[in-house]
């Protein structure tokens, strides 16, 4: 049996509470900054004696997680603890000159899904930034990656696709947990803060989710279980696409549609596949929220049938490529008015893009990966904390 994951949060009030003593602490938090009690990392910090929490810094979706995907996050006054809330969403990525001036120390907790896109990483990479230059040590509280630490997936990121779903050169499912990640960022692309990492006990690279002991608290709206967490970083990818990623559904991210799909047609081909730990079921939805909102889609839901053997970037390509492949006229890319499709922001280079619309096997896609991983290997092993 696998001992209980004690988290970052939790070590710190329990066995390392001389890095807040007497200090003027800030944090970086949302909803997910709990320990196993479900108690606010916030709340604690407030109701501390030995140090005084002076502000808090909110990501996308806002400290409190009620903010929708991609909405601007004020900047408030916290109700729960009367501490001023600086938006880390909005008008600027990073804490500002004034708000770090008033501090000793910044604090970050937030529960991460293990996924390059997912721009809690960059909230806290900038924060990071904006601290080594203000001389403002910083402190990460360290949770598990839902995916595990074993697994990698996905090319690179390429510099000219940098965005604030990917800053950094590493593969889609980079296998390190926010900690280590804020490790390799720290090391590896010269941010240069003076960070500490408050590393969990019990927990080790293997673990899924199940296996942590620990309540899942949604991290974001559209992250609702960690069986979303574990298709994210390929089903994410339709965000890229006119094809709804099932926002605005009861399952975001585990099924995808739209109205000229049909279901049957796409499980059937994508179950001939045989994909590794994946069964594909037909479904129909009407989103609420998001791409076509109010219209009835079909679509497939897919079902981890076996979690370890499971790649979820490998299927959300496969998935990519069926539905191009079967609805060659209705499918489409979506392109912004800046010029560079949201598909490669997120795949995080054209080269993919390109080879599905050659009609290249994603199993030849993924071989291109190879020398690449092998290289963000040797750079990740060196930042590890667990084994």
């Amino acid at each position: 049996m696998l001992p209980d994951v004690i988290t970052g949060t939790e070590r710190l009030f329990d066995e390392q509470a001389q890095l807040i003593h007497g200090r003027k602490i800030g944090l970086v938090t949302n909803h997910s900054g709990v320990d196993r009690q479900l108690r606010a990392t916030a709340d604690r910090l407030h109701e501390a004696s030995s140090c005084r929490l002076t502000a808090l810094f909110g990501p996308e979706h806002g400290i409190r997680g009620d903010a929708a995907d991609g909405a601007s996050v004020p900047t408030f006054q916290d109700p729960v603890t009367g501490v001023t809330v600086h938006s880390l969403y909005g008008a600027t990525n990073r804490p500002d000159v004034a708000a770090l001036a008033e501090l000793d120390l910044l604090l970050f907790d937030v529960q991460d899904v293990g996924a390059r896109f997912y721009t809690y990483l960059y909230t806290m990479t900038l924060s990071m930034a904006a601290c080594a230059e203000a001389g403002i040590p910083f402190v990460v509280l360290d949770r598990p990656n839902p995916l595990g630490g074993q697994r990698l997936g996905g090319c690179l990121l390429a510099p000219e696709f940098a965005s604030f779903v990917g800053l950094y050169p590493v593969p889609i499912q980079y296998g390190l947990t926010i900690g280590e990640f804020a490790r390799l960022a720290n090391e590896e692309y010269g941010i240069g803060a003076d960070l500490t990492v408050v590393a969990m006990s019990g927990w080790r690279r293997r673990m899924l989710w199940e296996d942590t002991g620990l309540p899942w608290v949604p991290p974001s709206p559209n992250m609702p279980t960690p069986d979303t967490a574990l298709v994210y970083p390929g089903t994410c990818l339709f965000e890229g696409t006119n094809v709804s990623e099932g926002r605005g559904t009861t399952h975001p991210f585990e099924q995808i549609g739209a109205p000229w799909i049909d279901g049957h047609r796409l499980a059937a081909h994508l179950n001939r596949i045989e994909l590794a730990g994946a069964r594909f079921r037909p479904v129909c939805f009407r989103p609420t929220a998001s791409k076509h909102r109010d219209l009835v889609c079909q679509g497939v839901q897919v079902h981890v049938v076996e979690r370890r053997a499971y790649d979820p970037v490998r299927a959300g390509l496969e998935m990519v490529a069926a539905v191009r492949h079967l609805w060659p006229g209705q499918f489409a890319w979506h392109l912004p008015a800046a010029g560079i499709y949201n598909f490669d922001r997120l795949a995080g280079t054209d080269a993919v893009r390109l080879a599905l619309e050659a009609e290249t096997p994603v199993a030849d896609i993924a071989a291109t990966w190879s020398d690449d991983l092998s290289t963000y290997e040797a750079q990740r092993r060196a930042c590890l904390l667990y084994d």
